[in-house]
């Protein structure tokens, strides 16, 4: 009865809106529990009460507060920690990178470039006249003479041209002849008047002084002693003017005779112009050589000035090399160069730097020295490398892939005993293709990364594995 007083007791409190007091339950051990869920626990396990319920005290929360402060503080210090770490240096494989050692001595400076083999003497065979192809001899890359006959063309107005320089070289000459038959001719018909006058003037002379004298005696009037002095003074003045003629034939004769000789000339050169026009028809080689761009055929139509063909000399050849225009700006006429035909090298000297620049690049010819090897021909592709200067006691190393002349950049620098690589700012100085002076930054005996870390630009360092 007690008992059951007691239960009612305390469910009825429980209806009222009284706090619920916490029951005792087997399990000790769990502490974990809410007043929510002991109050589910309290009305669904009302036979495991024991025979009275204790009251007891909520337990305070201050300990738990104070682990949760420490660990929130441990997580912020490890946050700030981290935060202020850098970041791990990435790792590069050695089989990927290039090395280079910094090193003290001799630097040859030195810049490269591909080019062709080309005859120091070519000789060019052009058209002459404008013809029809009759005929081909050779064919490209055969060797001719001289001499030799290329091709053969036609064409009907050159022969026509030919026989009319020839007519009038003809009627020229034939005028010359005709010229000084006439002067001459001329120049007999003066003279003898000249001395028709001359014997009428002396006549009349005679005459004058023999009526001079009967004027005298009264045998003849005073009018006609001067009618005879006056006839004797005109066939004087008459002599004096046909001697004057003669005299202007006779001066005149030799500068008509040379114009017409010139005009004969002159049209002697104009037919034979034209007779050389025909003989070039027979197209030859003009020198010895190989035969090189001959394609023509039969019935083709070439116009005058066009070129038929090249005949090279092959016993003297040159190299016209490509620089770059940023490495040729040292090159200078003399410089040693050296030209390498894939089989063979070959020693040569710079012989001209042309003034322009073509596509990025200078054109560079090289004289030949020595014997040329017997796999050297024209428009073999060859490469060539021209010494510019020797430096003697520099630092210089291999040249990286991105560091340029004159210039400051950053290298990596191996350390650690190899595994590792640190930035440094390195100074370079004149560069070669290959090597490149060390002006600051490095020592002798430093080991760099000679291949492309862009990648890595933001890194002061990475590991080697």
């Amino acid at each position: 009865m007690a008992m059951n007083r007691a239960r009612a007791a305390s469910t009825g409190a429980v209806g009222q809106g009284e706090r619920p007091r916490l029951s005792i339950k087997k399990d000790m051990g769990s502490r974990d529990f809410s007043s929510d869920s002991g109050n589910e626990r309290e009305r669904g396990s009302d036979s495991r009460l024991s025979g009275m319920d204790i009251k007891r005290q909520p337990r305070g929360n201050k300990k738990r507060n104070i682990y949760i402060g420490i660990g929130a503080a441990a997580v912020l210090v490890s946050v700030y920690l981290f935060s202020q770490l850098e970041p791990a240096a990435p790792t590069v494989d050695r089989n990927v990178i290039v090395l280079g050692t910094v090193e003290r001595g001799e630097m040859v400076r030195e810049v490269r470039g591909s080019g062709t083999l080309v005859p120091e003497r070519v000789q060019f065979v052009a058209a002459v006249t404008a013809g029809r192809v009759e005929s081909v001899h050779f064919e490209p890359g055969q060797e001719v003479s001289a001499t030799d006959v290329l091709v053969v063309l036609s064409n009907p107005d050159v022969e026509l041209q030919v026989l009319e320089a020839e007519q009038q070289w003809t009627a020229a000459r034939a005028t010359l002849v005709s010229l000084r038959q006439t002067l001459g001719t001329g120049v007999l018909s003066q003279e003898a008047s000249v001395a028709d006058a001359r014997a009428r003037s002396l006549q009349a002379r005679r005459e004058a002084e023999a009526f001079d004298e009967m004027v005298d005696n009264e045998w003849v009037s005073e009018n006609e002693n001067r009618n005879a002095q006056d006839n004797a003074d005109a066939l004087e003045e008459l002599l004096r003017t046909e001697q004057a003629r003669l005299d202007l034939l006779n001066s005149t004769i030799d500068e008509r005779l040379l114009v017409q000789r010139e005009q004969v000339a002159r049209l002697a050169d104009i037919h034979r112009y034209y007779k050389e026009r025909a003989a070039n028809m027979r197209v030859v080689a003009g020198a010895d050589g190989v035969l090189q761009d001959f394609d023509l055929e039969v019935g083709q139509w070439v116009q005058a000035g066009t070129t038929l063909a090249r005949v090279a000399q092959t016993e003297r050849l040159k190299a016209e090399l490509r620089i770059p225009q940023t490495q040729a700006r040292d090159v200078q006429v003399g410089q040693a160069a050296f030209v390498d035909t894939r089989r063979d090298t070959i020693p040569g000297r710079v012989r001209r730097v042309d003034p322009n620049v073509q596509g990025g690049s200078v054109l560079v010819e090289v004289t030949l020295e020595g014997d040329l090897p017997a796999g050297a021909r024209p428009d073999l592709n060859v490469e060539g490398m021209i010494e510019l200067e020797r430096l003697s006691d520099v630092l210089h190393v291999g040249r990286p892939t991105y560091g340029q002349s004159h210039s400051t950049v950053g290298l990596f620098r191996v350390v650690d005993d190899g595994r590792a690589a640190e930035r440094v700012p390195v100074q370079l100085g004149r560069s070669s293709v290959n090597q490149i002076e060390v002006v600051e930054g490095l020592q002798e005996g430093d080991v760099i990364i000679l291949s492309d870390m862009s990648r890595y630009d933001d890194m002061d360092r990475v590991r080697i594995r």
